[in-house]
């Protein structure tokens, strides 16, 4: 069993750790699928993704098609013969065709707590929505948005220190290992995929830059939430005289008001629709992230600015 035959499918950095995990376990991962190398940097030169590169330096083929619902893409899937399929944040939708294949199906890693935030941006829609906790569960995939049966899942604790991108190492990291721990049962036929719950579905939206920009009027609690969830991507920032100033760490003051948006000290505390955020870390366009007294130096903005 410890040769199983695996096609991995994932493309961004959270997966690379799965499969790294995997071949260290001895499993035999005979090929890897990632979306396509995209225009990267200020050339826009090909880059191919954080998974893609980790094949190449273990030696795995790697395969790259658009989709995979013509019958070519299923034809070349079909020739590898897999035991199973691991699916970690690939990025494209597996047809019926592409999840029969594999004898012990296709099991997938999604970042939290299902049937909590199906779908694109689990880590930061968990952030946003104020959960006290999240985590990761391995679930066999049918042919519905991250709607399968379970097989095990990992509890993780929300903070108000927790940024999206924090989670997200600590979420790739335990995935990783409760994948390979979940296998040898599962494998065995001793671990039977549980159905998910009816009650508790909410749906993770994809994150849009339309999103980024600061309403003063929300809570300063809800601020808070919103700019560690959208650190480091898409991010978040106000206008100042036609200025977007992004911030990526701030500190919630809740026994401070004011008419939102108002520059309340010398601290950079800005009020909000319920309390106030003071806000730490701030960068100009094409400029270095700042402490508040840092960008008070070579940016005016005084007490009683209306942002």
């Amino acid at each position: 069993m410890s040769r199983l035959k695996i096609v991995f499918m994932g493309t961004p950095q959270f997966s690379v750790e799965t499969l790294e995990k995997l071949t260290e376990a001895n499993y035999d991962v005979v090929a890897v699928y990632c979306q396509p190398p995209r225009p990267s940097g200020r050339g826009h030169k090909l880059t191919a993704s954080p998974v893609h590169q980790k094949a190449q330096q273990l030696g795995i083929p790697v395969f790259t098609p658009k989709s995979l619902r013509n019958e070519e893409a299923q034809a070349t899937f079909q020739a590898l013969n897999p035991d199973l399929v691991v699916v970690v944040a690939y990025g494209l939708i597996l047809p019926k065709a592409i999840l029969e294949i594999p004898k012990f199906g296709c099991l997938n890693i999604h970042g939290s707590l299902l049937p909590r935030w199906r779908g694109a941006a689990p880590i930061q829609r968990a952030i946003m929505a104020g959960d006290l906790k999240t985590g990761i569960t391995i679930m066999k995939m049918d042919e519905g948005l991250d709607t399968g049966p379970m097989l095990s899942t990992a509890i993780v604790t929300i903070t108000s220190q927790t940024t999206a991108s924090t989670l997200h190492d600590t979420l790739s990291t335990i995935g990783a290992t409760l994948l390979v721990e979940t296998l040898t049962p599962y494998l065995k036929g001793t671990l039977q995929p549980l159905p998910q719950p009816e009650t508790g579905v909410t749906y993770a939206d994809k994150l849009s830059k339309a999103e980024s920009c600061l309403d003063w009027g929300e809570s300063a609690e809800a601020l808070d939430r919103r700019i560690r969830a959208f650190t480091p991507w898409p991010g978040l920032y106000f206008n100042h005289n036609d200025i977007p100033i992004k911030i990526s760490k701030a500190e919630v003051v809740l026994d401070m008001a004011g008419t939102p948006g108002k520059v309340l000290d010398n601290q950079l505390t800005v009020a909000c629709e319920k309390g106030a955020l003071r806000l730490l870390r701030l960068q100009r366009p094409g400029g270095k992230w700042l402490s508040p007294t840092e960008f008070l130096n070579g940016y005016d903005l005084p007490v009683g600015s209306q942002l």
